[in-house]
């Protein structure tokens, strides 16, 4: 069972109405709507192609939606790019993750926070203790992040040089650099060994009840939704198919459907 409350009676901070999205005439998403309640975990799931990383990319910004609406705490924030997006404390993750491979593991971290006095070559020149200053901060807030994830022994190797595992705890490490409101992870148990994907759902269970964030999964891994996840959501092509409790999806017979009898293949 999930180690969080049940989302029943929370206002939603995320409701999507009927987005539509298409490719080459193909619906990706065609009228999906959905609400993430504040506080929850919500899983999306969905056979490959049903629309789940394309309505993604729409919430956060990096998709524009063919119509449909994308409310974050109440304000339309529909096509905003993912900039703007970030401000307001949305942040996504991806499958593949998004790291510097040429960077250290810790300035992967220290690049994330927006707005930094260093960026400005006049601030550089001319305030340089405040530069510093901040600069001490910021190392020490991801030196916190890196202990945290347990990634702290590797703080000064490549991001290149980890496994794939220790990038998807990276990749969850920038979003805390943030400390965003709504965190929408696409598939982060996807080639993470079981050892690595203990610790990431410890760490994911953890950000949701003891710092508050949202949170909303795209995965393929059931075990993982199951043991993390307040409410799941089930996309088939394109359309939201069935929402409640995991024993309540797997009980569905069109869901089973669904999974077992072939969606077409068309973007996830």
């Amino acid at each position: 069972m999930p180690a969080t409350v049940a989302a029943a009676g929370r206002a939603p901070l995320l409701a999507v109405h009927s987005l539509v999205k298409s490719f080459g005439g193909i619906r990706a998403v065609d009228g999906a709507s959905l609400e993430i309640p504040a506080g929850s975990i919500t899983g999306l799931i969905g056979p490959n192609g049903a629309g789940k990383s394309t309505l993604f990319g729409m919430v956060a910004g990096f998709l524009k939606p063919d119509s449909g609406t994308v409310l974050l705490d109440g304000a339309d924030v529909t096509g905003l790019p993912p900039h703007r997006l970030f401000a307001r404390g949305l942040v996504r993750t991806f499958q593949i993750p998004a790291t510097f491979d040429r960077m250290t593991v810790r300035d992967n971290l220290m690049v994330v926070p927006a707005g930094q006095s260093g960026e400005s070559v006049w601030r550089a020149w001319v305030q340089w203790g405040r530069v510093q200053t901040e600069d001490a901060a910021i190392r020490a807030r991801a030196d916190e992040v890196l202990a945290f994830l347990s990634l702290d022994h590797v703080c000064e190797e490549y991001a290149g040089n980890l496994s794939g595992g220790q990038k998807k705890l990276l990749e969850l490490g920038r979003t805390m650099m943030t400390e965003p409101r709504l965190v929408l992870l696409d598939e982060p148990g996807a080639g993470v060994n079981p050892t690595l994907m203990a610790k990431l759902r410890e760490h994911i269970r953890t950000l949701n009840r003891e710092r508050g964030y949202t949170i909303c999964i795209v995965e393929h891994d059931m075990d993982l939704i199951a043991s993390l996840c307040d409410q799941v959501i089930v996309m088939a092509e394109g359309k939201v198919l069935a929402r409640g409790s995991m024993d309540e999806v797997r009980a569905n017979a069109e869901v089973r459907a669904a999974y077992l009898g072939g969606v077409r293949d068309s973007s996830t």
